[in-house]
C-alpha cells in the first residue's frame, strides 16, 4: 500500500505541475501507470483522467464547456483518488488472490487455464494500440487537431487529388513518427513544416492488409507539429462512389459521394482513421463549374456554382464524419436552418416528404438539450448509396428510397437528426461500442417520432424492428449478438446489423421503463452534456451510468442486469417486448383470413398504415401457395408497390413462396435500388435454390457496377 501511495503523490504532483507550473504534458513519462496496476481497466481509467487533464490545458475542452480552475482542479483530484481507490482494490486483490492460493494448495487442485476479465483479453489483443484496434495510428503519441485539405475531383480519373495538412499536438517528448492510416492511395510525396517553412520529409507506405489497408510512416523532426501529404485516391477506394451520367437522375452530369464510417475515410483522406480521434478541419475543393460540391462542415445555401468552394468543419468530429458529394445539385430551404440538397429532379419530392424536420429539431432540442452544429440539411444521394442514411454533421446523406409520397418513412430522418446528440456529439471510441451510437441514436428516434407522431406509431415501429431483431438474431454468428462486440480484428463491417440499434434501443427503453421517463430523461440530458465532444467507452458509459443513475436511484437496476445486456449474446429474458394495438387488429384479421373466416375485400386494409402493411407481410406464412399469393397481388397490387419497404417485404415472401410472377419487378428492382437492408436479404433468399442463384449471378452481374463499393464487398461474398 505505500507504493501506491507513493504512486498517488507522484501523480498529482506530476499534474499539478502541468497546472501550475504550466510544464509541458509531453514531459511527463507515465509509462511507469502501466506496470503500477495489475487490472487493464485500472490503467485505462488512470490514463484517461491523465489525457482529459491534457486536452483541457491544450484548450480542447474549455472550448466546449464555459470551464475554468474547477475543471482541472476537479480532474487532478479525481486522478489522485482513482489511484488511491485503485490501490486499495488492488490490495484487496492481492490479499483474495493469496487466499484463493492457500485455499487451492490446500484441496491440492492444479488449475492450468486462468480466467481474464473481457477489458484484459482485449488490451491484450491491442496490444498494438490500446485505444483502437482498428488503426496503425499512434494514438497514444499524438493528438491529431485539426486538417486543413485541398483537393480537386477528376471524374475521368475517378480520383481525388492534392494535398490535406495534418496539425497535431505531441503527447510524448520523444516522438519520431507520425503514422497515418491509408488505403487504396497513391502518396506522392510528404513535406513537414519547419519554422513556417516546408521541406521535404521522409515516409514509408507499408503493404496493404485487406482490412486495416497501408501503414503511412512520416518521419518527424524537432519542433514539427504539422505535415503535408500529397496523394491521389485510386478508382476503387472503398470510401467513394463514383457515379455516371446515366446512373444519376438528371442523366446529364456524374455524381460522387463519399461514405466514411465505419473504417473508409482513409481511402480519400492520409489520416488517423479513429473514433477516438476528434479533429476539425477545413477544405478548398475543385470541381467541374456545372457542379456543386457539399460537405459535413458549413455550407452556404446561396453558393454560386464557381468550381471552387470553401468549407469550414470548427467543432471537433470524429474521422468517419468526414464527408463530401459532388453533383448537378440545387438547394431548397425548409427551414431558416434546414434544407435539401438533392439533383433537380427530385429536390420538391424531398423537401415535401422531409418538410417536418424543423419540426424534428425542435422536439429534440426540447428534448435533450440545444442542437450544436449549426444548420441541418439533407443531401439526398442516388439510389446506389448503400445505407438508409448517414449522420454526417450539418448534412445528413439520404437515401431516396425513403421517398414514399405519404411520410412513411421519415422515421429515416429522426434518426439522422438525433445523431446529433447520440453519436456525433458523443462518440462510441472505437467499434467494439458501437452500440453507443447506434442504440442511442435508434432510442431517441423513436422519442422523436412519438412526440410528432403519437405513441401508436411509435409503438409499431418498435415491434417491426424487434421483430428484424428476434430474427436477426437466429442468423448471426452468437458473437456477434453481442452489444460490446468482440470484433477480434474482423472488419468492422462484418458486425453490421439490427443488434447494436434495436437490442441497445430495447436496453434503453428497458431502463427508461426502469426509473421512469421523467428520471431517464434528466439521467440523458447530463449524460449528453457530460461527454459533449468526447469519444467514450462502454466502460465509461457503465461508469457514469453507475454513478449517476444506478447509485442515486438504488435497488432499481442491478450491475449485473446491466453486464447482462451488454456483454451477453442473444437476447435477454428481461427486453420488453413493445406491442402495438393496431398490430393486435392485423393479427386477428390476419388469422381469420388464413382460417377461410374473412376475404381478402374483408380484411380491412383501407386505413392501413406501411407499418400495418409491413407487419402483416411479414408475419405471413412462407408457404404461401401460388393460387393465394396471386389472389392478395390481384387485389393489393403488391408486386407493383412503390413503397421500397413493402415491396421489399412482398419480394422476399415471394421468393420463400415461389411465387415466381415477382420475377421481372425483383430483377428492376435489384438493379435500380443499391440499399444494402433492401437488396442483401433478396439476394441470400435467391442463393438458397439453383434456379434461384442462376437469376441472382444474371442480375448481379449488370446491377454490381452500379453498387457502392460496401454493397460490392457484402454481396461479392453472397452471390458465388
Amino acid at each position: 500500500m505505500i507504493e501506491i501511495i507513493n504512486l498517488t503523490t507522484k501523480l498529482y504532483v506530476e499534474a499539478g505541475n502541468l497546472l501550475i507550473l504550466k510544464a509541458s504534458p509531453k514531459s511527463i513519462d507515465l509509462s511507469y501507470i502501466s506496470t503500477a496496476f495489475k487490472s487493464a481497466s485500472i490503467v485505462q481509467t488512470v490514463l484517461n483522467l491523465y489525457r482529459q487533464i491534457v486536452c483541457c490545458l491544450n484548450g480542447r475542452l474549455s472550448k466546449s464547456w464555459d470551464i475554468g480552475m474547477k475543471k482541472h482542479q476537479y480532474l487532478i483530484c479525481s486522478l489522485a483518488v482513482v489511484t488511491a481507490l485503485a490501490g486499495c482494490q488492488q490490495e484487496s486483490e492481492d490479499v483474495a488472490e493469496k487466499q484463493q492460493a492457500a485455499e487451492a494448495a490446500s484441496t491440492q487442485v492444479d488449475t492450468k487455464e486462468v480466467v481474464v476479465s473481457k477489458v484484459e483479453q482485449e488490451e491484450v489483443r491491442k496490444a498494438h494500440n490500446p485505444i483502437d484496434d482498428h488503426t496503425y495510428g499512434n494514438l497514444h503519441e499524438v493528438d491529431l487537431k485539426h486538417l486543413d485539405l485541398d483537393l480537386t475531383v477528376d471524374f475521368e480519373a475517378k480520383s481525388l487529388k492534392g494535398y490535406v495538412d495534418l496539425s497535431f499536438d505531441r503527447l510524448q517528448d520523444e516522438v519520431s513518427e507520425l503514422i497515418l492510416d491509408t488505403r487504396d492511395i497513391n502518396v506522392s510525396k510528404v513535406e513537414l513544416n519547419q519554422n513556417e517553412q516546408w521541406v521535404a520529409g521522409e515516409f514509408e507506405l507499408a503493404e496493404k492488409d485487406e482490412v486495416m489497408g497501408s501503414k503511412l510512416t512520416i518521419q518527424l523532426e524537432d519542433g514539427v507539429n504539422k505535415v503535408r501529404v500529397y496523394y491521389a485516391t485510386q478508382p476503387q477506394a472503398s470510401g467513394l462512389q463514383w457515379l455516371t451520367p446515366e446512373q444519376t437522375d438528371g442523366k446529364k452530369h456524374p455524381f460522387m459521394y463519399s461514405q466514411a464510417q465505419a473504417i473508409h475515410a482513409r481511402s480519400f483522406v492520409p489520416v488517423q482513421d479513429s473514433p477516438a480521434v476528434r479533429i476539425t478541419y477545413n477544405a478548398t475543393i475543385r470541381t467541374p463549374k456545372e457542379l456543386l460540391a457539399v460537405m459535413s462542415a458549413h455550407n452556404e445555401p446561396d453558393t454560386e456554382l464557381d468550381g471552387e468552394y470553401h468549407f469550414e468543419m470548427p467543432q471537433a468530429i470524429p474521422t468517419y464524419l468526414i464527408a463530401i458529394g459532388v453533383g448537378d445539385l440545387k438547394f431548397k430551404a425548409m427551414s431558416d436552418r434546414t434544407g435539401v440538397y438533392a439533383e433537380p429532379a427530385i429536390l420538391d419530392a424531398a423537401v415535401a416528404e422531409f418538410d417536418d424536420t424543423e419540426d424534428m429539431v425542435k422536439v429534440t432540442e426540447d428534448l435533450y438539450g440545444p442542437y450544436r452544429w449549426g444548420r441541418y440539411d439533407l443531401l439526398i444521394l442516388p439510389p446506389a448509396f448503400p445505407y438508409g442514411g448517414m449522420e454526417n454533421p450539418r448534412l445528413s446523406f439520404i437515401t431516396p428510397t425513403v421517398i414514399a409520397g405519404d411520410k412513411s418513412l421519415v422515421n429515416l430522418i429522426a434518426h439522422e437528426l438525433a445523431h446529433s446528440w447520440s453519436g456525433n456529439l458523443v462518440t462510441n471510441a472505437n467499434w467494439h461500442d458501437f452500440w453507443l451510437n447506434e442504440g442511442f441514436t435508434s432510442y431517441v428516434e423513436n422519442r422523436i417520432m412519438e412526440e410528432l407522431f403519437g405513441r401508436e406509431r411509435a409503438l409499431m415501429e418498435q415491434s417491426l424492428a424487434v421483430q428484424d431483431l428476434r430474427q436477426a438474431v437466429q442468423d448471426l454468428p452468437e458473437e456477434y449478438t453481442v452489444l460490446n462486440v468482440d470484433l477480434k480484428g474482423a472488419d468492422p463491417d462484418d458486425a453490421f446489423s439490427t443488434v447494436p440499434y434495436t437490442k441497445g434501443q430495447m436496453f434503453l427503453v428497458w431502463l427508461e421503463e426502469k426509473f421512469g421517463r421523467e428520471v431517464f430523461d434528466a439521467f440523458l440530458v447530463k449524460y449528453f452534456d457530460h461527454f459533449a465532444f468526447q469519444s467514450i467507452t462502454t466502460e465509461q458509459f457503465k461508469a457514469y451510468l453507475k454513478e449517476n443513475l444506478l447509485n442515486k436511484h438504488p435497488d432499481i437496476v442491478s450491475e449485473e442486469e446491466i453486464n447482462t445486456w451488454i456483454h451477453e449474446p442473444m437476447l435477454p429474458e428481461m427486453m420488453p417486448n413493445p406491442t402495438s394495438d393496431a398490430f393486435n387488429i392485423v393479427d386477428a384479421k390476419t388469422k381469420q383470413l388464413l382460417s377461410g373466416e374473412i376475404t381478402l375485400a374483408e380484411l380491412g386494409t383501407k386505413e392501413w398504415t406501411v407499418h400495418e402493411w409491413l407487419h402483416f407481410i411479414n408475419n405471413l406464412p412462407t408457404n404461401m401457395s401460388n393460387d393465394d399469393m396471386m389472389a392478395m397481388d390481384a387485389e393489393f397490387k403488391l408486386t407493383e408497390s412503390t413503397n421500397n419497404e413493402i415491396a421489399h417485404a412482398w419480394l422476399l415472401l415471394s421468393l420463400r413462396s415461389g411465387y415466381e410472377v415477382v420475377m421481372p419487378r425483383l430483377e428492376n428492382y435489384l438493379i435500380s435500388i443499391g440499399r444494402r437492408k433492401l437488396i442483401v436479404p433478396l439476394y441470400k433468399q435467391l442463393m438458397e435454390t439453383e434456379q434461384g442463384a442462376e437469376f441472382a449471378k444474371r442480375v448481379y452481374k449488370v446491377a454490381r457496377p452500379g453498387y457502392h463499393p460496401l454493397a460490392q464487398a457484402t454481396l461479392d461474398e453472397v452471390v458465388k
